[in-house]
């Protein structure tokens, strides 16, 4: 394999190959393309059906070991293009038993400049729909079901890591059911984006050296290879010199990690304590390794503190696409190879992430009733309630008595609030919707 060994010497040999998605993508535009170039009497059908079974073994993982060419190659992708058609001609030779050639063969009717953006959103389309799609919804469920059985846990709102009006548990965790149940929409319709495909558009967009029919043909050979409805763009010069719906892909995968973020910041603080610390929820499974190899006994948030490595290498990652995404010029989109990297590593951390924060923790909550409550009714914030009927300067009087110590109660009792109106008014289930509690009584 020439082109191969020459690569190793003039690309750079990181050790970083291309995952799994992106050989089987390769794989499934090569299998797609023979069988086209047969069926319009380009290519002899003998050697198309043994490039075809090459390309299938490739799709299946059976040669993982002979793609080798480092991801920091040539920014068009030639480097893993030529490294899928000679490892396919030279396994179609030996099952042949006569010469198939990589350029003239298996790459008939082919550019780099077409294959490697196709194989990259065919990749990065496989990773969104088979893992982080079922992973956001699998979060949104499991989070709302937390919502409905913490729905009556009253606690102490807060804003600025201050005490804030009381709100539920439940209405918590239900904003954030409602935020994975945004983010999967936006995914999805990023997503559609790349499902248009350049292949058949050759070395510039134009589909010189390709037959007319060769897109269209390959496209729909790889949305049945894949179960994903890609087709042909019927504007090939746009995803071949632009990168932009792959950029936008990975924005939204950003997005997904902002949300995953503030969840697993949210739980962290809930779960803080045994003593000194919010201790508001409690989290079992947390308590399956070690929390510490000097402090016996103690129990950390390891599961969130994992997800949010992850969700630290998205962010990180999307900046790079956004870099990626801006070169080249006219004719060529030269972040391809780590573009195609890039999103699919996204894709992998972030289902990682949301499955295992999702089962591991959101599922096993076990919330602090009694300490929830009691926060809710010892906030300063409560004086909120009267404001309406003594005016905001002297209720912020009253507030900074009740944090200095002065019960709500007592407080309201120098205003002459009776012990039936004060009960009425620190009904907690009346102070997490809407209402002005104090003209009710």
């Amino acid at each position: 394999m020439k082109y191969v060994e020459g690569s190793k010497r003039v690309f750079l040999n990181t050790g970083t190959r291309f995952p799994r998605e992106v050989i089987w993508a390769v794989g499934a535009i090569k299998l797609s393309a023979a069988r086209s170039n047969s069926e319009l009497g380009l290519l002899d059908r003998e050697v198309g059906k043994a490039i075809q079974s090459t390309a299938r073994e490739l799709m299946e993982g059976k040669h993982d070991d002979l793609m080798v060419v480092d991801v920091y190659q040539t920014g068009s992708g030639t480097g893993f293009n030529m490294n899928a058609n000679e490892v396919i001609a030279e396994l179609a030779t030996n099952e042949l038993g006569k010469k198939v050639h990589p350029n003239d063969h298996v790459n008939m009717s082919q550019s780099s400049n077409d294959v490697g953006p196709t194989a990259v959103r065919v990749a990065a389309a496989l990773a969104v729909s088979r893992d982080l799609l079922p992973a956001l919804d699998g979060m949104r469920r499991s989070l709302a079901s937390l919502s409905k059985r913490t729905s009556t846990v009253y606690k102490s709102g807060r804003t600025h890591l201050r005490d804030a009006l009381p709100v539920t548990m439940g209405q918590e965790f239900g904003a954030f059911a409602d935020e994975f149940s945004r983010d999967s929409k936006l995914v999805k319709d990023t997503l559609g984006f790349l499902l248009e495909l350049p292949i058949g558009g050759t070395a510039v967009g134009t589909g010189l050296n390709s037959d007319p029919k060769f897109g269209g043909m390959v496209a729909k050979g790889v949305a049945d290879l894949s179960k994903i409805r890609f087709t042909s763009a019927s504007n090939k010069f746009r995803p071949t010199r632009l990168l932009t719906d792959m950029s936008a892909l990975s924005g939204a995968m950003r997005t997904v990690s902002i949300g995953l973020y503030r969840l697993c910041q949210d739980l962290r603080l809930m779960f803080s304590g045994p003593l000194t610390g919010l201790g508001e929820i409690d989290i079992p499974t947390q308590e399956e390794v070690a929390g510490s190899s000097i402090m016996p006994g103690k129990t950390n948030p390891v599961t969130v503190e994992s997800a949010l490595l992850a969700v630290a290498e998205v962010v990180g990652l999307d900046g790079a696409n956004a870099f990626a995404a801006s070169l080249g010029e006219f004719e060529l989109a030269m972040g391809v190879p780590l573009m195609g990297y890039n999103v699919v590593l996204q894709a992998k951390l972030l289902s990682e992430a949301l499955n295992k924060v999702s089962s591991l923790v959101v599922a096993h909550v076990v919330p602090k009733r009694e300490k929830a409550l009691g926060y809710a009714e010892t906030s300063p914030a409560l004086i909120t309630l009267v404001s309406p009927r003594i005016g905001y300067d002297k209720a912020a009087v009253l507030g900074k008595e009740i944090a200095r110590g002065t019960p709500i109660r007592t407080a309201l009792k120098k205003l002459g609030f009776g012990p039936k109106e004060i009960d009425s008014m620190l009904n907690m289930s009346g102070l997490v919707e809407p209402g002005i509690p104090s003209k009710k009584v």
